[in-house]
């Protein structure tokens, strides 16, 4: 196996990210990572309009993602974006809004892994790497939405949003939970000297 590297979701890498989507069926029935994004239509028509939005928000910069390559082809990602681009409305808006003290400047949210990739680490790379990236932009406080696997059998492929345990390996902390097994959580990225 190849060394997997980490890219920022940009023109240059779309077509990779939109194949690693496309080999997937438009990842959970078409999402193409949608959900959270904040310049998201009330409703679609298609597949295809989706990819075409997300596309034009990467282009404008308003949809971010650290990308996992194995050599030329993307493998997985992490979705992260400033407060005016994503928000976890979709998911838990009557829990998660009334207890909203302070905005965080970046929220992270969806992570995708190749089928073939599963159980190799990506994610926790993809988050790495989106760490990075929110540190090369200036850091600042980051959100997260993670899942609670603890004590609990659950099918990997399903945790769209990443673990509490991967999270808290990275110095984030539980503020508040908002579903049955998701958190709140925080970390404070500080800016890069890069």
């Amino acid at each position: 196996m190849s060394e997997f590297v980490v890219k920022a979701l940009d023109p240059a890498t779309w077509p990779a990210y939109a194949d690693l989507i496309e080999r997937h069926n438009g990842v959970w029935g078409g999402c193409w990572c949608m959900g959270f994004q904040n310049d998201l239509k009330p409703k679609y028509t298609s597949v295809a309009e989706k990819r075409d939005d997300k596309q034009t928000l990467v282009c404008k910069g308003r949809a971010h993602a650290a990308v996992v390559f194995d050599g030329e082809i993307a493998v997985g990602w992490c979705q992260y974006g400033r407060s005016d681009e994503i928000a976890p409305r979709n998911k838990f808006k009557r829990t998660y809004f009334p207890g909203l003290v302070t905005e965080p400047d970046w929220r992270i949210t969806c992570f995708f892994v190749d089928r073939k990739y599963r159980g190799k680490k990506v994610s926790s790379l993809a988050l790495e790497g989106a760490l990075q990236l929110i540190a090369e932009a200036g850091g600042g406080l980051v959100e997260a939405y993670p899942e609670d696997v603890t004590d609990r059998t659950t099918n990997s492929s399903f945790i769209c949003l990443g673990t509490t345990a991967m999270f808290e390996r990275r110095g984030f902390t539980r503020q508040r939970q908002v579903a049955k097994h998701h958190w709140v959580m925080t970390r404070v990225v500080e800016k890069s000297c890069l």
